[in-house]
């Protein structure tokens, strides 16, 4: 076993990660560890951390574990970090396509700019007032009048762990509607148990309730770490052709003792 691994973190509007070449499969996958590797005092600190592997149907393999220690389900800004550091790698010139969690992804980078292709969307449930959706994690999004000033950790703990949603966990968005085309989003992530800069799941769940009956193709977000833009075709109560585009920056590289 490795005594030393390199890492590199990235950022994604401020959804950061502890990015790892994972091609030689030589790093532990150990809950506790990568939970250590996560900490913001402790460790590196991240929202997640993220191994870059290979596949033999695409580019290369993105396996996401969140800031417990556990395996997840997808992270758009992290898929888009992990493409930006595949660049880096010369895995590929623009385009490329990777396996997650949740399947096939395409993707593209340009200038520092990553488009990353979602899943397809069939439904978007109600719950109340909120809506309830899966763009490869769970989400429920509830429309707000002043998302600056609204209880985010608070109110997102309280539904996060409610009956409903305690079993599976479920990511909390807070959304206020800028104009037709345009929100502000606050998340609160399980799996962190707090509220984020950024989540680009939660970006893009919280454009595609805002799209529903409303004849727009895209929507710019403003989340608290920067600018992301969603783009999606509407079929019905269904979305496809679903992407998150949004910029991806390496902050730094080390070595770190495991």
């Amino acid at each position: 076993m490795q005594n030393t691994v390199q890492f590199y973190k990235y950022q994604g509007t401020g959804n950061d990660f502890v990015i790892i070449d994972n091609r030689d499969l030589q790093f532990p996958k150990n809950s506790e560890r990568i939970k250590h590797l996560c900490d913001r005092r402790f460790g590196i600190g991240g929202d997640g951390l993220i191994l870059l592997e290979n596949d033999p149907q695409a580019d290369f393999k993105m396996v996401y574990y969140n800031a417990d220690g556990n395996e997840s389900t997808m992270c758009g800004n992290g898929g888009r970090c992990l493409v930006a550091f595949a660049h880096f790698l010369d895995l590929f010139e623009e385009k490329t396509t990777f396996i997650a969690v949740d399947g096939l992804h395409e993707a593209a980078i340009s200038n520092g700019n990553v488009k990353l292709k979602m899943i397809d969307v069939d439904e978007i449930k109600k719950d109340g007032d909120s809506s309830v959706l899966n763009t490869g994690s769970p989400h429920f999004v509830q429309f707000v009048n002043s998302v600056p000033d609204f209880p985010v950790f608070t109110k997102g703990h309280e539904i996060r762990n409610s009956p409903a949603y305690c079993a599976e966990g479920i990511n909390v968005n807070f959304v206020e509607k800028l104009s037709d085309s345009s929100i502000f989003v606050r998340t609160y992530e399980r799996g962190v148990e707090d509220e984020t800069y950024s989540c680009g799941t939660g970006a893009t769940a919280s454009a595609l309730v805002l799209m529903q009956d409303k004849d727009i193709r895209s929507v710019n977000v403003k989340v608290l770490g920067g600018n992301l833009k969603i783009y999606a075709e509407q079929h019905g109560s269904s979305f496809t052709d679903i992407w998150l585009e949004g910029p991806a920056v390496q902050v730094f590289s080390g070595k770190i003792s495991i």
